[in-house]
């Protein structure tokens, strides 16, 4: 078989595999693969992902790539030394290589986005903040733009997105028009633990998308703010506060404020309102116990080693979560989701993805073989230990 005949059997398997059974949400496969270091093994690691899923080209060629990143949090936010990108944030060779990637498969243009914390200054000012030489990102193959998504940017008006179902939290959802002004999304995201929803990857790396200047902590009028400021707790988290009048209010004012119950809803309804097209998780270098340094003091550097790339963002955190050693299917009350409800369930009943480990075809190495325990990686808790966040 020749290595075309392989990629086109592969795309016709994944094809047939993404169809869903009879009242069941869509199943796709996701493809799994160690991979220690940030250098040349990574990117013939990526490459060697996107073939086995059935190639790039299928999916970006002559497209607009709109690819959400993970800069959780300010720019000087660190665990200890640990840079950024070794601990809470998408590491810029994991970006540079899917570009390159993207280029070569034949994409129209790449944008990179994120919602800056807390400002309206451009994407590349909080990469520069952070260290990072960003020409290496726009000079990695073809047209690269960058946008911080946190404001209205370089549009007139915001976008108005819809999940399935009326919306779990919302019914509509007002964001940046960069995710209305694509023909493919990205989620390129980190594996780790979340103090609210257990876990983040690429569905909860959508919770990012929406404008503080609209849901944040810092509307206190009528109309969305001009500039961001502060986070998403007051109406995303504790459901204190509506957003600003421009969106509309949340479904249920009388259900419950708590986070746990709140935040996954909301990423389920993001995930169904601006669907991904494709997710890249990185796991070679993340931390435990936490979304980010200011976690608490059992936050520590984690190194699986391993990358998962997926064409549903559901089916591709369901193994994410299970390489963490749980289980993707769990309920409240069970590890990771103590205190939260299972925002994969709650996009499954979207109709987004399914989370049962079951109906998802793995690619490249097997769960087994790759798995870790995420919570052993945590740092003990003791009264003398200090955060350095």
């Amino acid at each position: 078989m020749t290595r075309r005949e392989w990629m086109i059997a592969t795309a016709a398997a994944a094809a047939a595999a993404s169809k869903p059974m009879m009242g069941a949400a869509p199943a796709s496969p996701v493809a799994i693969a160690k991979c220690r270091t940030y250098g040349p093994e990574l990117v013939t690691t990526l490459n060697t992902m996107f073939d086995q899923i059935g190639g790039l080209e299928r999916i970006v060629r002559g497209k607009t790539v709109a690819m959400k990143v993970n800069l959780t949090g300010s720019a000087n936010y660190r665990l200890g030394y640990t840079p950024a990108e070794l601990a809470h944030w998408t590491h810029p060779a994991v970006m540079g290589a899917t570009i390159a990637a993207m280029n070569r498969a034949g994409a129209k243009r790449v944008r990179i986005l994120e919602s800056a914390w807390s400002t309206a200054e451009p994407v590349e000012e909080v990469m520069l903040e952070a260290g990072w030489d960003v020409s290496h990102l726009l000079n990695a193959g073809g047209k690269v733009e960058m946008e911080n998504t946190n404001w209205l940017g370089q549009a007139k008006k915001y976008s108005s997105f819809k999940p399935a179902n009326g919306g779990h939290l919302f019914r509509e959802y007002m964001l940046n028009h960069s995710y209305e002004d694509c023909d493919v999304f990205v989620s390129v995201a980190k594996l780790k633990e979340h103090v609210t929803t257990g876990v983040t990857m690429s569905m909860k790396n959508l919770f990012g998308i929406t404008p503080c200047t609209i849901y944040g902590d810092g509307v206190t009028t009528d109309e969305p703010l001009i500039i961001p400021k502060g986070g998403r707790g007051s109406v995303f988290h504790a459901g204190k506060k509506q957003p600003a009048k421009i969106a509309v209010a949340e479904n249920d004012p009388s259900s419950s404020r708590q986070a746990g119950y709140r935040v996954p809803r909301a990423v389920a309804d993001l995930v169904s309102a601006r669907p991904i097209h494709l997710a890249i998780v990185d796991g070679i270098a993340t931390m435990a116990g936490g979304e980010g340094p200011w976690c608490g003091p059992q936050v520590k550097q984690a190194t699986p080693g391993v990358m998962i790339v997926g064409t549903n963002p559901v089916c591709t955190d369901a193994v994410c979560t299970a390489l963490m050693g749980f289980d993707p299917s769990a309920d409240r009350g069970k590890a990771p989701f103590e205190t939260a409800d299972n925002m994969m369930l709650l996009a499954e009943k979207h109709g987004v993805g399914t989370a049962d480990l079951s109906r998802i075809e793995v690619l490249g190495t097997p769960i087994a073989a790759a798995r870790f325990d995420m919570r052993s990686f945590r740092a003990p808790v003791t009264g003398n230990r200090r955060n350095r966040a």
